[in-house]
C-alpha cells in the first residue's frame, strides 16, 4: 500500500496576513460607498414615495452594518481570534438580510394595496445605474480573497455586495418603467423581488454557506485527492 503522504492546504501565514489586509481595504471602500448610496437612495425614495428605492437605501444601511461586522472580525491580529468571531459575524449578516426582507415586503404590499403611488425619480435612476457599475467589482474582489482565506463571513459579505448588484438592476428596471411608461406598480413589484433575494441570502448566511476555501490544515494525500478543490465537507460551492 502506498505511503500516506501529508500535504498542507490553505494559504501560508504571510499570505493570510496579506489577504486580511486586502479584505480590510475592500470592506472600508464598501462601507464608504454604501453610506453615500444609502443617503442618496433614502432621500430620493422619500421624495418619490418609492418603496423600491427606500428598500434599496435600507439595504445599503444593512450592507454598512454587515461590512462593519466583517471589519470587526478582521480587526483582530490573531488568526484564531478571527475564527472565533466568524459565527457571530455570520449571524449579524443573516439577521440584517431578514430584517430587510420583512420591511420591504410589508411596505411593498401596502403600496400594491393602493396606499400610495411612486413618482418618477431621476436621482434614483442615477444611483441605481452607478451601483450596477461599481458593486460587481467590489464583490468579486472580496469573494476571491475570502475563498482563499477560508472565511465564510467575508464570502457572505461579498454575496451581500453582489446582492446590491442584483438589486441595482431590479431597481433600475422598476424606476425606468415608472418614469417612462407610468407603471407605478413596477416599483413595489421590484421591491418584492428584492425582499425574496434578501431572504434567500439571509438563510444562506445563517447556515454558513458560501465557504469554498479550507483553512490551513494537514490532511493525507488520499483526502486531498478526494477533495481536490480544498472545500470543507460543509461547504456547498466548489469552483
Amino acid at each position: 500500500m502506498a505511503a500516506d503522504i501529508s500535504v498542507t492546504l490553505g494559504p501560508s501565514s504571510a499570505r493570510r496576513d496579506a489577504l486580511t489586509r486586502r479584505i480590510r481595504f475592500l470592506v472600508a471602500v464598501t462601507i464608504t460607498y454604501n453610506v453615500i448610496e444609502a443617503i442618496v437612495a433614502l432621500t430620493a425614495g422619500s421624495l418619490a414615495s418609492s418603496t423600491a428605492l427606500i428598500g434599496f437605501g435600507l439595504d445599503s444601511v444593512i450592507e454598512v452594518s454587515s461590512a462593519t461586522a466583517v471589519a470587526w472580525q478582521f480587526s483582530a491580529r490573531d488568526h484564531a481570534v478571527r475564527q472565533t468571531r466568524e459565527q457571530r459575524t455570520l449571524r449579524i449578516i443573516a439577521v440584517s438580510f431578514f430584517a430587510l426582507a420583512a420591511y420591504v415586503t410589508v411596505d411593498a404590499v401596502r403600496a400594491l394595496a393602493g396606499t400610495g403611488e411612486a413618482e418618477r425619480s431621476i436621482l434614483g435612476i442615477v444611483i441605481a445605474a452607478l451601483s450596477l457599475a461599481v458593486m460587481p467589482f467590489l464583490s468579486a474582489a472580496q469573494r476571491r480573497a475570502g475563498r482563499e482565506l477560508g472565511s465564510a463571513s467575508a464570502i457572505a459579505d461579498s454575496k451581500q455586495t453582489l446582492l446590491c448588484t442584483y438589486l441595482s438592476a431590479i431597481l433600475l428596471v422598476g424606476l425606468v418603467l415608472n418614469a417612462t411608461l407610468g407603471w407605478s406598480w413596477a416599483d413595489p413589484i421590484a421591491a418584492l423581488v428584492i425582499a425574496a433575494i434578501a431572504l434567500k441570502e439571509g438563510r444562506d448566511a445563517w447556515q454558513g454557506k458560501g465557504c469554498c476555501a479550507a483553512p490551513v490544515t494537514t490532511v493525507s494525500s488520499v483526502e486531498a485527492s478526494a477533495d481536490a478543490c480544498g472545500c470543507r465537507p460543509a461547504c456547498d460551492c466548489c469552483g
